[in-house]
């Protein structure tokens, strides 16, 4: 997810340059959204994640 992010944000760049500031807007909000998505789970998986069997 994070890499969908990242490549969004690409996009939204590359177009910035052209000046294609309505694709600009739709890529950054797309990139945005899975950001914090992925930002949400990474740290619900710290916290949920599985712990090592002690011996």
């Amino acid at each position: 997810m994070l890499k969908w992010s990242v490549i969004l944000l690409v996009i939204a760049l590359i177009a910035g340059v052209f000046g294609f500031f309505n694709i600009v807007g739709a890529a950054v909000g797309i990139a945005k959204v899975l950001f914090f998505i992925f930002l949400i789970l990474f740290i619900v998986s710290l916290f949920t994640g599985r712990r090592g069997r002690s011996m």
